[in-house]
């Protein structure tokens, strides 16, 4: 693979005794307005191809599945490009991949662990898939 693999940070997400709460402070004392789906969307447009992303801020329930089998109290998003041709790349590379790819209206998401059991999700956005949410 000959390019960029990783376009942007597309999300970052945190593990919390109290997500509505979290919400709450990030609100009122930073101005971070989460949508009623319990995320705060970042836009942004790129420097260099001019196309516009999004990065998600979030909370999760401390108790969430969604980031095992990792540890972290945390996970990172990152938005890439071509991700079936990525994750072969990185599986022969011997990279571990948790689960397998899912496809949603807003982009494609694949999960992998670093060398520390960190999951790391990879996501290939649809910009206009957030319309049809």
């Amino acid at each position: 693979m000959n390019q960029k693999k990783v376009k942007a940070i597309g999300g970052v997400f945190f593990k919390s005794e109290n997500p509505k709460e979290m919400q709450d402070w990030y609100d009122r004392h930073l101005g971070l307005s989460f949508q009623q789906k319990g995320y705060h969307s970042f836009l942004w447009k790129d420097n260099e191809s001019g196309e516009q992303g999004r990065t998600e801020f979030s909370f999760f329930k401390k108790d969430t599945d969604y980031m095992n089998p990792s540890k972290s109290p945390f996970m990172i998003n990152f938005a890439v490009e071509n991700l079936e041709e990525l994750i072969i790349e990185l599986k022969s590379e011997g990279i571990q991949q948790v689960g397998e790819i899912e496809s949603y209206p807003y982009g494609k998401f694949a999960w992998i662990l670093d060398p520390e059991g960190n999951k790391i999700e990879l996501w290939e956005p649809i910009e206009k898939g957030f319309e049809t949410e």
